[in-house]
């Protein structure tokens, strides 16, 4: 057995030794699939609990854990970067964790910790789902682990869940909740109608298609797609043949504007469909799902995206919604910011400064979507700036084409962010650090230095 499969056994036999538990989570689409994962093992195992959601944890939070006074404490998708202090505290936790770590001695499951990457092998959801797995009958779970996989953009990289992602996408589908296929990898497969997907596109970015309804309607309209019945026709509502059509068209376009073939390739991948959740719904995808989760969990109401993975499809569900509507509209004034104002350039990155414009949890989403606005330089990682309370929020996106030359922003960040009395960390290509307000010049500073130092002859290594 894999010594990571032990350490879920070891995790899954500690939490069966306690009557109730703390479960503490990050606020995105992985750590409310998480949350919920572990909330569903607690329930069948008999276990009460209590949980909370939390946009960083620092001391100050984990003073607060520490005095709820609860027998046990997990943390899902979040905990691994602060374990000197949570043993400091001589807490009794759980951590089923994918970002670098910084420490260890407890009970603690981290795919960087068996030399598997948590950037894209392994997500916090899925490290949940081990525990559970480990622990009973729990593999009906494996939709929930996918769902917080593709949140967490594991899948971007190939086009497909790799590593142990992939062995739980297999699992889920042995137990009846998953299926597979390729297919377009545009946001909205199962509801938006098939204009508006092309429209919403942003990466690639393509002429006369990206935000462009006339320009979508016009292209559909010359391969000869019928784009109404009694209603706008979905994605998922196109025959296999015009499906086709518009792959290939899309491609004939992409190429003739002189998109680079890496772009083109990614506008076809895998796509995972949830197959107890009804057909032309956000939770039916897991793409859509993962977003309906964000736009819970971005603006302070995770326990709603919990509601939702517990199964209310009644006021919690609504609610959902609303809240995705206004978070599309959110993302959108975001972009329209970036593109507006533009990016500083500097030799080893580049940044944007959104001061209250954008919503500090948002912004790394919005960051992320600005690879394919015109300006932007995709050999550089982009470094997103943000007011939050308490300080200024960082969030900082590179390619894998970076990572590969030696680039890991969570070291960069961490190291950064330290140096003006901040805190960082994340993963080698997506990281976040929190920082004193007027501390953004030498932030930024110390930071281009630090990713020169890590793409020259120097790499900084990462210390797990």
């Amino acid at each position: 057995m894999h010594p990571l499969f032990e350490k879920a056994g070891e995790c899954a036999r500690h939490i069966k030794g306690h009557s109730e538990a703390l479960v503490i989570s990050h606020i995105d689409a992985d750590g409310v699939a998480s949350a919920a994962i572990m909330c569903k093992m607690l329930e069948r195992e008999g276990i009460d609990y209590e949980v909370r959601f939390l946009k960083q944890l620092d001391s100050a939070a984990l003073n607060e854990i520490a005095d709820i006074g609860k027998q046990l404490a997990i943390f899902t998708d979040l905990g691994s970067t602060m374990i000197d202090q949570i043993n400091a505290l001589g807490m009794n936790v759980v951590i089923a964790d994918h970002h670098q770590p910084s420490g260890g001695g407890v009970c603690h499951l981290n795919p960087h910790l068996f030399g598997i990457n948590g950037a894209n092998e392994l997500s916090g959801s899925g490290a949940t789902y081990l525990i559970g797995r480990a622990m009973g009958s729990n593999r009906d779970l494996a939709d929930l682990a996918v769902v917080g996989a593709v949140g967490d953009l594991q899948d971007s990289r190939e086009g497909r869940l790799i590593g142990i992602n992939r062995q739980i996408l297999e699992e889920g589908v042995e137990a009846g909740v998953l299926s597979f296929e390729p297919d377009i990898r545009l946001f909205g497969r199962q509801t938006r109608p098939v204009h508006k997907l092309l429209e919403y596109c942003s990466y690639p970015y393509i002429p006369g298609i990206t935000g462009d309804k006339e320009g979508c309607l016009r292209f559909l309209s010359d391969l000869g797609i019928k784009l109404k019945e009694d209603d706008w026709r979905r994605w998922i509502e196109l025959h296999k043949d015009e499906k086709q059509q518009i792959v290939s068209g899309l491609m004939r376009l992409c190429m003739a504007s002189g998109i680079p073939p890496y772009k083109v390739e990614r506008l076809v991948g895998e796509v995972y469909t949830l197959l107890k959740e009804e057909e032309g719904t956000e939770p039916r995808d897991a793409s859509e799902y993962s977003t309906l989760l964000n736009a819970t969990a971005r603006y302070g109401h995770a326990e709603i995206g919990l509601a939702v993975c517990m199964g209310d499809r009644g006021d919690a569900y609504t609610f959902a919604h609303n809240l995705l509507a206004q978070h599309r509209h959110n993302l959108s004034n975001g972009l329209n910011f970036v593109r507006d104002k533009g990016v500083i350039t500097l030799e080893n990155l580049q940044y944007f400064h959104a001061g209250d414009n954008i919503q500090d949890t948002i912004v790394g989403i919005v960051a992320g979507m600005s690879a394919g606005i015109e300006g932007v330089n995709r050999a550089l990682p982009i470094i997103a700036l943000a007011d939050a309370e308490g300080g200024i929020k960082v969030s900082a996106r590179g390619t894998q084409d970076l990572v590969g030359r030696g680039l890991n922003l969570a070291v960069a960040l961490r190291g950064a962010a330290e140096q003006v009395g901040g805190t960082g960390g994340g993963h080698d290509i997506a990281a976040g650090a929190t920082i004193p307000r007027g501390a953004e010049e030498k932030f930024i500073s110390i930071l281009n230095e630090k990713i020169r130092l890590q793409l020259g002859d120097g790499h900084e290594q990462c210390n797990v």
